[in-house]
C-alpha cells in the first residue's frame, strides 16, 4: 500500500472526524444533561403546582361548605326560637334588634344606668376616700345628679 493511496487518506480521515466527534460529543453533551435535568425539574415542579391548586380548591369547597352547614343551622336555630316564643306567646326576637347593632328604636324605654351610688357620698362617688371625713360637706357646690 502506498502512503498517499485514497484508503489511507479515507481511514486517516475517519480517525480524526470520529476524534472532532468525540470531543464536540464530550462538550456539548454536558450542557444536553444539564438541559434535560432543568426540564425534568421544571415538569416536577408543574406537578407540585398543580396538586396545590387542586388541593386548595378542595380545601376552598370544603370551607364553603362547612359555612353554607353553619347557615343552615343558623336558620333552623331561629326557626326554633320563634317557634319557642310562638308557643310560649312570647314576642319573637328578630336578629337585626340586637344591641351590639345600636339600634335606637328599642332603646328610648331602657333607663340610662347609673355610675354612682344614689344619696349623698355613696361608696361609688368619685370623691370617696378622697376628703377627710371631718369637712363639711356644704362647702362643696352642689353637684347635678350622675348618670
Amino acid at each position: 500500500m502506498e502512503a498517499s493511496s485514497p484508503f489511507t487518506f479515507t481511514l486517516i480521515g475517519l480517525a480524526i472526524g470520529f476524534a472532532i466527534g468525540l470531543g464536540c460529543y464530550r462538550l456539548f453533551s454536558k450542557s444536553a444533561r444539564d438541559i434535560a435535568t432543568l426540564k425534568q425539574a421544571l415538569l416536577e415542579r408543574e406537578h407540585q403546582i398543580a396538586e396545590l391548586k387542586k388541593s386548595m380548591g378542595s380545601h376552598l369547597t370544603s370551607f364553603q361548605q362547612r359555612l353554607d352547614n353553619i347557615r343552615f343551622e343558623t336558620s333552623q336555630l331561629e326557626q326554633l326560637v320563634e317557634s319557642e316564643a310562638a308557643q310560649w306567646k312570647l314576642p319573637s326576637i328578630k336578629p337585626s334588634s340586637s344591641p351590639i347593632t345600636g339600634n335606637d328604636e328599642n332603646d328610648s324605654g331602657v333607663a340610662m344606668p347609673r355610675d354612682y351610688a344614689a344619696g349623698k357620698n355613696g361608696t361609688l362617688s368619685e370623691d370617696f376616700g378622697l376628703k377627710e371625713s371631718h369637712q363639711p360637706t356644704d362647702s362643696a357646690a352642689a353637684q347635678p345628679p350622675r348618670y
